[in-house]
């Protein structure tokens, strides 16, 4: 761009050099355009110093300080409270409440599981700048569970909880809870597929109901809450049930940025969650055990959208906090 090659007069009469071709890649790759000089010289900054934070994580971790890599993304130019407030929209329970208690019939654990591998996983959605990993978080559940009662996989819409769940406390792109979503679908009969309703990422919360009973792709018939903070029953409910709806304190720099790796962040507060994920399995990687968690912040974020999160230590992050599954 431009722009970039050139120098840029600032209200007040000073100048600057527009910034790095490292920086005009960013831009261009993830589209960004800022209203006037002033932004464009903030946004940089903000890059710059992320930047410098990525690339001094990654030392370290090749220095063998962490399990995981970072790397820049689509948040690049924002400051992690920027980051929390648009992309964030678990809204956490003060009770779980649960329809009946989960109980596994299986003797022992499996050392690994893998729905992905077994085509049990839709493709990866973004969310884009909207509170709605519930609603995805809820539709990959939902998808798993069908694929298991019916052996078809079908990609469920995230528009139709978004637009239609209100009744049951969920606000859009202000955020919700995969229970409520859950109960949605129950309510109202089931849940149109993606195709028939798709999401719309410039308008995500147009909160206009359009759903469409001769589109349903799955039926609900309520769901399932696991114990509270018990990551045993969550690896059994992995293995047994299927794709689990959770949440964690995703808050921090190392989430934000997660390229590759198991994402161990001792600072995680299980108390605080904000964000939702969809746990696919679970497994070890390099003698550190993790649980495999489907996102929706695109293909281009983690590994190829999708995170490995610590498992077995202490319930770090709140990965077992509040987590769920639907019933059919």
């Amino acid at each position: 761009m431009a722009l970039l090659k050139s120098m840029v007069v600032l209200a007040a009469g000073l100048t600057f050099a527009a910034g790095s071709a490292e920086f005009s890649e960013f831009m261009t790759k993830y589209g960004k355009v800022y209203r006037d000089a002033t932004e464009h010289y903030k946004r940089m900054s903000i890059w710059r110093s992320n930047l410098a934070m990525i690339e001094r994580h990654n030392v370290q971790a090749a220095k063998g300080h962490h399990s995981y890599t970072m790397a820049m993304n689509q948040f690049g130019d924002m400051t992690a409270e920027e980051v929390r407030s648009t992309m964030f929209g678990y809204r956490q329970q003060s009770n779980q409440l649960s329809t009946s208690n989960f109980h596994s019939n299986l003797t022992a654990l499996p050392a690994s599981v893998d729905w992905k591998a077994k085509g049990y996983v839709t493709a990866v959605g973004n969310q884009g700048q909207c509170g709605s990993c519930w609603a995805f978080t809820a539709t990959a559940a939902l998808e798993g569970l069908n694929k298991k009662v019916t052996g078809k996989l079908v990609a469920l819409s995230v528009q139709n909880l978004m637009d239609c769940s209100s009744k049951q406390g969920n606000q859009g792109c202000s955020g919700g809870l995969m229970d409520q979503a859950f109960t949605y679908v129950k309510v109202n009969g089931g849940i149109d597929t993606d195709a028939s309703y798709p999401y719309n990422q410039s308008q995500p919360g147009s909160y206009k109901c359009r759903y469409n009973k001769a589109q349903i792709g799955a039926k609900c018939k309520g769901y399932v809450d696991l114990p509270r903070d018990n990551e045993t029953a969550l690896q059994y409910a992995v293995a047994e049930i299927g794709i689990i709806s959770t949440a964690i304190d995703a808050s921090h720099t190392g989430f934000m940025y997660y390229k590759s790796g198991v994402y161990d962040e001792p600072a995680c507060n299980p108390d605080q969650i904000d964000h939702s994920l969809a746990v696919v399995g679970y497994g070890v990687e390099n003698g550190v055990e993790f649980y495999n968690c489907k996102n929706s912040w695109g293909t281009e974020w983690g590994e190829a959208g999708f995170v490995k999160v610590v498992r077995n230590k202490n319930n770090q992050c709140g990965i077992a906090t509040e987590a769920s599954y639907p019933t059919m």
